[in-house]
């Protein structure tokens, strides 16, 4: 009998991961996926099929954007600035990303000033 190769053995262990944590990430953005396709005009409940290209779609589309962002920024950082650098191009998200920004800034100073006031009520 040959004996079993233990660099193989570790080897498909590591492959056998990386297929569960494939198939666990598979699943990050489905709820918010469905919804998002019933709100342009999809069934109630799409094909699970459809949910499943679109998130690869996503998931290709932030791995590709981060790791862009990790080489135009300072090494192992990503900051907003390289997001919106890579982005700019791109009137429409470079818009959207723009907007959410000042939402996010707004929600920021209003959670501030409730904060103050109900720290001065107290």
């Amino acid at each position: 009998m040959a004996e079993a190769d233990p660099a193989k053995e570790t080897y498909d262990e590591e492959e056998s991961e990386e297929v569960v944590d494939h198939q666990q990430r598979k699943k990050m953005f489905s709820k918010e996926l469905r919804c998002m396709m019933y709100g342009f005009g999809d069934d109630q409940n799409p094909f699970t099929e459809s949910v499943d290209l679109l998130e690869d779609l996503v998931v290709d589309y932030i791995t590709d954007m981060t790791q862009k962002a990790m080489q135009v920024g300072r090494p192992g950082r990503i900051s907003v600035e390289d997001v919106i650098f890579l982005i700019r191009k791109d009137p429409k998200k470079y818009s959207r990303v723009k907007e959410l920004l000042l939402m996010n800034e707004e929600l920021r100073k209003a959670r501030k000033a409730f904060d103050e006031v109900k720290y001065v009520s107290k």
